[in-house]
């Protein structure tokens, strides 16, 4: 969200004038480095909980950007980043290979949602509420679909090249 705003121009970022949320993310944080070796057990419902912030984060970085006027294009990256990123640095500070560099469908789901909310906004008879709940459902659902299916997006491998070549 921090370099969503700075990306964009927003100053200051926000938790520089209200460090309630900067407090409550390190209280969260500290509390999961003790919690999660409790939690290997409710690893799909943490799945869950991710796809839901996925979602959100997808619509609300989405609609920052808009507000501030930044092109479509923008705001639809902006949206995507705002979902992803947080989930990438938690994977990176972590150790692991960041979920968005795996198979799955994730950055995809939280495009969708960004670009529905752009879309819907040349929509008239769309108020903000629906608009958003419909970007949150089409993100969250297809990431969703994808963890319950198992859905995974194609991975590239080169072809084989000979050694003569």
């Amino acid at each position: 969200v921090a370099l969503r705003d700075l990306l964009l121009g927003v100053r200051p970022v926000f938790w520089v004038t209200d460090q309630w949320p900067l407090v409550a993310c390190i209280v969260v944080s500290l509390l999961t480095f003790w919690a999660v070796r409790h939690m290997t057990r409710l690893w799909r419902l943490i799945l869950w909980l991710d796809a839901l912030g996925m979602a959100m984060f997808a619509v609300a970085g989405t609609q920052k950007a808009a507000t501030i006027g930044a092109d479509p294009v923008v705001c639809v990256l902006m949206g995507v980043m705002t979902a992803c990123f947080g989930g990438l640095l938690r994977d990176v500070l972590s150790g692991d290979k960041p979920i968005i560099f795996h198979k799955e469908i994730y950055a995809s789901a939280a495009t969708s949602g960004a670009v529905l909310w752009m879309a819907l906004g040349f929509a008239p008879d769309i108020d903000h509420g629906l608009r958003s709940s419909l970007a949150f459902a089409c993100a969250f659902g297809i990431r969703g679909c994808a963890i319950h299916w198992g859905w995974n997006l194609p991975h590239y491998r080169p072809e084989a090249r000979d050694e003569d070549d």
